[in-house]
């Protein structure tokens, strides 16, 4: 008797859905994309209106011999990938490959992997949705078209094997532009007063901050100004003039989209947006659970929607009324829409089943596993919870003209907090909780402190990716693959989190922002984006985006490549001598910069560290030469020659100029030279 053959991408996910479809189903696995653009040419037919050059994978073959074998026994083709732009694209891809019959022939998906899903699945077969093959197919060309355009310039600029991807540049971009901002940033002084006061009635001590005048808040921006608001209170008197308590709501968080779980993932179990895709996408295929068998633990990992079904919303909230009791219920929720395009086919990122709890399914899992799926089952039945509910107190205090204020917050209903802890939540009102307007007081000390303003931070990969999605540059699938690819070619380093760019990245990011303006634009990108997902609802053909993209890019290249053709670099040759060949060594560019090669390659392969030495500076320690180094992972940084006996060092350019307020050396940081001592704030703007 013949059987329905379905096809789904993973070995894991054909194992999940074998147990649900019973003898007279066949399940294979295609192993991700049969077909591609081939790697060794464009593959894209420009003059005949873009038409791509599809081929069968390097390694492939074998695998769509069994899969024909299989095809022609079926009765039924079921073609079960993902259900998203790249799962339609691989389906339509398997149909010619396999030259599947249309009669014959079915689209089927579903957002998670259960019995009712997947069932519900087959009654609710399709024809393969074009319109999401096509944005794929679009994005596709469109980034072979600028990577295979670009990255040649590239070589020649600088060295083999760099990309300039589409995505990728503008991430690259938003990288370096933060870093510069960093470099240029000037910190302004400001000061804190805070008074520490006894209530005379209980003996409770609790710290009040100087606010202003009565009516009016005032920023302290010197020492003298300090001195002036400590005398002017010296002696006065320190009075209650108003307490106000009053009640604050917490809302619980929606549950997770692919940007807020990569994001929270880094923040509170250190994952990287790469492995949290990865083990997202285990426990979506299916893990072996003790007593269960096979299951897809969570919805689909790749979605912007934060909708839930209606089964879903029921379950959860039985739960949480069985396990918490009613009040902890959440019955008046409203969820907001999110603006722009959203794949509301899909739901948010959810457990399959909510009585399968982090803790049930422990021992089936491997730490990691554990921990993710943790994290998405409190989020997602945290966001069906009541609110949590704080009482608030903030105190007034005046003494003579000026005013202080003290204010905290106790937790009165842990709503939501009970399965999903927010860390910025803390009890900060014991100290004043017996605090009244008639409460006497006494001040027990006045402390004054120095602050200076920071920068932004560097990018973490969460911040990244949030601002990627506020800008609407990349959609869910791609952020992981942007951030793996920047750190794969040494475009960037990640140090205790933050993302620095390298000295190849800068080099790569100024030639992008000098030749082509608008692939490194976020507004042109993020235009682009919506394009693709107009064709994607039907509204315009694929071919229209590379049509309106290609004739402005074609223009472009042609001028990058006439005034690169026009810059001969030489490698530099340097007096160090090969101690292999007796040939001078010369200076090539690598993944993280400079280093030192013989120009006798191939025959001769000795490589060794470039240290250039900053001329005319000598070290502020021992007089020594300072020279260029790289960390382990290409940042550079200013060095002692006589390094590890001298351990002067610096993350910016030193000079032989010293700070006329502390002493200590100046260094070039942008437009400004400034002094290496964090205490002192001296700068001054480089003429």
């Amino acid at each position: 008797m013949a059987k329905n053959l379905v096809i789904v991408e993973s070995p894991a996910k054909a194992k999940t859905i074998k147990k649900f479809l019973g003898s007279t189903y066949k399940i294979e696995a295609s192993m991700g994309h049969v077909r591609d653009l081939p790697k060794s040419q464009l593959g894209v037919d420009i003059d005949n209106n873009f038409e791509p050059k599809y081929i069968t994978i390097r390694g492939k073959g074998e695998l769509l011999k069994n899969l024909r074998k299989e095809v022609k026994k079926a009765k039924k083709i079921y073609l079960a990938t993902d259900p998203d732009r790249e799962g339609e694209a691989i389906s339509w891809h398997l149909v010619h490959a396999l030259n599947l019959e249309e009669n014959t022939t079915y689209r089927i998906t579903f957002n998670e992997i259960t019995k009712s899903a997947v069932k519900q699945s087959i009654k609710q077969a399709r024809n393969i949705n074009m319109d999401l093959v096509d944005a794929q197919q679009a994005r596709r060309l469109l980034d072979r078209i600028v990577g295979y355009k670009i990255s040649p310039l590239l070589w020649r600029k600088i060295k083999k094997g760099l990309s300039a991807g589409r995505v990728q540049s503008v991430t690259l971009r938003l990288i370096c532009d933060r870093e510069k901002e960093i470099i240029e940033f000037i910190p302004e002084e400001y000061w804190s007063i805070t008074a520490e006061l006894k209530d005379n009635d209980t003996g409770d001590t609790f710290n009040a901050l100087f606010y202003g005048e009565k009516n009016k808040k005032i920023k302290i921006t010197s020492k003298e100004q300090v001195e002036e608001i400590l005398g002017s209170i010296k002696e006065q008197p320190f009075k209650i003039h108003e307490v106000k308590q009053s009640e604050r709501i917490k809302k619980p968080l929606q549950p997770f989209i692919t940007s807020t779980l990569q994001q929270d993932a880094s923040r509170k179990i250190n994952f990287s947006t790469s492995k949290t895709m990865r083990i997202a996408q285990q426990l979506y295929e299916g893990i072996d659970i003790k007593g269960e068998g096979t299951v897809g633990l969570i919805t689909y990992l790749r979605t912007d929607s934060t909708r839930i079904s209606d089964e879903a919303d029921t379950h959860v909230k039985n739960y949480i009324q069985n396990e918490y009791g009613d009040k902890y219920v959440n019955t008046n929720l409203v969820t907001k829409k999110k603006k722009g395009n959203v794949q509301d086919a899909h739901e948010a990122i959810r457990p399959t089943y909510v009585h399968l709890t982090p803790d049930r399914v422990k021992e089936s899992l491997s730490r990691d596993q554990y921990r993710l799926y943790k994290l998405i089952w409190s989020r997602f039945t945290a966001s069906r919870m009541q609110p949590a509910v704080y009482a608030t107190k903030s105190v007034k205090i005046d003494v003579g003209s000026y005013r202080f204020s003290a204010s905290g917050s106790v937790l009165k209903f842990d709503g939501f907090l009970k399965v999903y802890k927010l860390e910025e939540e803390k009890e900060e009102a014991a100290h004043i909780k017996n605090i009244h307007e008639k409460s006497k007081l006494t001040l027990k000390n006045l402390q004054e402190k120095q602050h200076f303003t920071q920068p932004q931070p560097r990018y973490s990969e969460a911040s990244l990716v949030k601002t990627l999605e506020e800008n609407g540059v990349g959609r869910p699938s791609t952020y992981a693959p942007i951030i793996t690819t920047l750190l794969a070619r040494g475009y960037v380093i990640k140090e205790k989190k933050q993302i620095h760019p390298t000295e190849l990245g800068e080099i790569v990011n100024e030639i992008m922002k000098n030749y082509f303006k608008n692939i490194v634009d976020v507004k042109f990108t993020a235009e682009l984006e919506e394009q693709l997902d107009k064709v994607e609802k039907g509204q315009i053909k694929w071919k229209q985006v590379l049509q309106s993209f290609y004739p402005d890019f074609h223009k472009t290249i042609d001028i990058a490549e006439e005034e690169i053709s026009k810059i001969e670099i030489k490698d530099e040759v340097t007096d160090v001598i090969c101690e292999k060949c007796g040939r001078n060594m010369v200076v090539k560019m690598g993944r993280y910069g400079k280093f030192l090669a013989c120009p006798g390659f191939p025959e001769c392969r000795n490589t060794k560290p470039y240290y250039e030495k900053l001329e005319g500076i000598k070290c502020p320690k021992c007089n020594g030469d300072i020279l260029i180094k790289k960390t382990k992972k290409g940042r550079k940084y200013y060095g002692c020659e006589h390094n590890p006996e001298c351990d002067f060092m610096t993350w910016y350019e030193p000079t032989n100029q010293r700070c006329p307020k502390c002493g200590d050396v100046l260094v070039i940081k942008g437009k400004y030279l400034k002094c290496l001592n964090d205490e002192c704030n001296y700068h001054q703007l480089i003429e």
